[in-house]
């Protein structure tokens, strides 16, 4: 960066430094260290006055989060009390990047600031991150030889009594999500990502780029704060080298269409190298899969599920849990892989991650799935995520890129956007879905559930939710619309359907259905959303639109505007649910313009999709 460059960012930062005695190398501040975002609209402060190191964000000038703590406890120190801040360092971000989700082109534009710090003697980095769609800090402390990592200090003290959606923390993520408000938070911890509402604008609370350190839950503070827990790591850990910790996030959003088109997890995370980046091998793509339907894949079937994976269109076929018992597993697993090679059909196969845990036995499955023609693996049951695992998850990306297969975690923990540094990471877990509720496992989702899902835990990265069943014992009170719709609206770039393949062919939607993408160029959320009561999206990909609508638990009524269509006249497909019968279409065609609407009654966890083409 130039001089000229620097004072222009530094004025427009309106920074205040006062300069004093005591810092080797740098003047010691008085002042908070302040970075606004690229629009101006979103504040932060970076203060250490009161002793504390704190942060407070503000949009629009008024203040919607309270001054917080950024902090770690190390060797018994607490580097975050009796901290001197130095000189900062500023620099912009300004980048684009394909991106699977939402939308195909990510946004990194960003102010930030690196900031030295002392306390009780002991000098480290503090780093802010303030982009258009929020905020994002961190510490970074040297290498030091047995430093000892106890405890993580950060919290989030929002403003007033918001309300929010949350879940119980619990290892493998699959607790429903729930509507609640701060002051009814409980003692028990809460998993991450939190979305709350605070002065008309959404937060999405959650961290970015955990790597060499402990996943982070959220437990009730002192007066109201969210305070982070290492629940997987309760007695810390020994390091000798240097210690990053992962970026603590607050995205900011406008509205619900602000909110889950944000790539701010993401853009926290390094780049992928320039060879991954474009690799040609990595494609999203949708999956069909065997075991909600069947449980253990049959030996003597398998072609047959290729041949129907085939005639759905879809580029993938999972064969899950079970196929190792098979008799000579991977002689079978190359027969079946090559027959799916000729119905332009790709293979992907189940493993136990401690089969892959130790470096060497992983590198070993990963060529036996290469030389037998895999193009994917789903690891399942990984443990809690310490620091050992959140470094597990990072070895194992780097083998399978260089082994060119790409990956689905199962059974994790949240994303943290490390898909943009290893993109062969097609999806992860890390939610309740439809595996959980299956019958012979006699459970059932919340009501409101899904309704929350695309605002909270789909805002942090693809979720594995194995959508859309058609079979009538496993709707559960879902009707087909809801069904389809989560299809549509549960981002997942390996879009690995949890219904039997026979029930989509032979649905009246089946047209519809298999012209869903993995991901999409476009989201829109339409109006009458609200978390945990409805949710209604339109999504695009190319010159095709699709609505889906997923409603909670009360019956409502909904009128959608198409002022998002182009110029002209549209071919619709529209997907009513048939009254009184969720096993059941009322299937409508219409010709659309930007000026009409769609009006529609929803039943209790009900739905709605369309598919329209110019």
């Amino acid at each position: 960066m130039n001089l000229k460059s620097l004072r222009v960012i530094i004025a427009s930062l309106s920074l205040l430094i006062v300069c004093a005695p005591g810092w080797a190398g740098s003047s010691v501040l008085s002042k908070p260290v302040v970075v606004v975002s690229p629009d101006k609209t979103i504040r932060a402060e970076l203060n250490s006055n009161s002793g504390t190191l704190t942060y407070r964000i503000t949009l629009d000038g008024k203040q919607i989060l309270a001054p917080s703590t950024i902090g770690i406890q190390s060797d018994g120190i607490e580097l975050g009390k009796d901290v001197a801040l130095g000189k900062p360092a500023f620099h912009s971000v300004n980048e684009h990047y394909p991106f699977f989700g939402a939308h195909s082109v990510a946004v990194n534009r960003a102010n930030e600031a690196t900031v030295p710090a002392t306390s009780h003697g002991e000098s480290y980095l503090v780093d802010i991150h303030v982009a258009d769609d929020g905020v994002a800090v961190r510490l970074r402390l040297p290498a030091k030889s047995g430093r000892k990592i106890q405890a993580d200090r950060s919290s989030w003290k929002l403003e007033g009594d918001p309300v929010m959606w949350l879940d119980k923390l619990d290892s493998g993520y699959e607790s429903p999500y729930h509507t609640s408000a701060l002051s009814q938070f409980g003692t028990g911890s809460v998993g991450m990502p939190i979305t709350a509402k605070v002065g008309g604008a959404y937060l999405t609370l959650t961290e970015a780029a955990v790597k060499d350190y402990g996943d982070l839950g959220i437990r009730r503070g002192a007066e109201g704060s969210l305070e982070s827990t290492l629940y997987a790591d309760p007695n810390g850990w020994t390091t000798d080298d240097a210690v990053v910790q992962p970026w603590r996030v607050t995205i900011v959003a406008r509205n619900l269409s602000a909110l889950v088109n944000t790539t701010l997890v993401q853009n926290l995370n390094p780049p992928p190298d320039a060879a991954l980046a474009n690799a040609d091998w990595i494609k999203p793509g949708r999956s069909a899969w065997q075991w909600l339907a069947i449980g253990d894949p049959r030996q003597d079937d398998q072609r047959q599920w290729v041949d129907w994976t085939q005639q759905l269109g879809f580029e993938y076929y999972l064969i899950d849990e079970g196929w190792s018992r098979w008799k000579d597993p991977w002689t079978s697993v190359a027969s079946i892989a090559a027959y799916a090679k000729t119905k332009d059909v790709k293979i992907w196969v189940w493993v136990n991650s401690w089969d892959v845990k130790n470096p060497n036995a992983r590198k070993e499955y990963f060529r036996k799935a290469v030389q037998a023609g895999i193009v994917g693996v789903k690891i399942d049951f990984p443990q809690a995520c310490n620091r050992s695992w959140s470094n597990w998850y990072y070895d194992t990306a780097r083998d399978a890129a260089a082994a060119h297969l790409l990956l689905d975690f199962h059974g994790a923990n949240k994303p943290t956007g490390f898909e943009r540094t290893w993109p062969n990471v097609l999806n992860r877990e890390g939610v309740r879905g439809h595996e959980y509720q299956i019958t012979r496992y006699n459970r059932r989702l919340d009501s409101d559930h899904d309704t929350i899902l695309p605002f909270t835990r789909y805002i942090a990265g693809p979720a594995d939710y194995t959508p859309t069943v058609f079979e009538s014992k496993e709707l559960q009170g879902n009707t087909w619309a809801h069904e389809l719709a989560q299809a549509v609206i549960f981002t997942s770039p390996y879009l690995c359907f949890g219904g039997h393949p026979r029930d989509y062919l032979s649905n009246p939607a089946r047209d519809v259905l298999t012209a869903i993408p993995a991901v999409w160029d476009e989201t829109r959320v339409l109006p009458g959303s609200e978390p945990g009561k409805l949710v209604a999206m339109a999504r695009r990909s190319g010159n095709r639109w699709f609505i889906a609508v997923m409603n909670g638990a009360d019956a409502t009524s909904l009128d959608l505007p198409l002022d998002f269509l182009g110029k002209g006249e549209w071919n619709a497909a529209e997907l009513f649910e048939a009254k009184d019968k969720p096993d059941a279409w009322d299937r409508q065609s219409a010709k659309l313009t930007k000026t009409d609407h769609l009006k529609m009654q929803l039943s209790p966890r009900g739905g709605f999709v369309a598919y329209i083409v110019k």
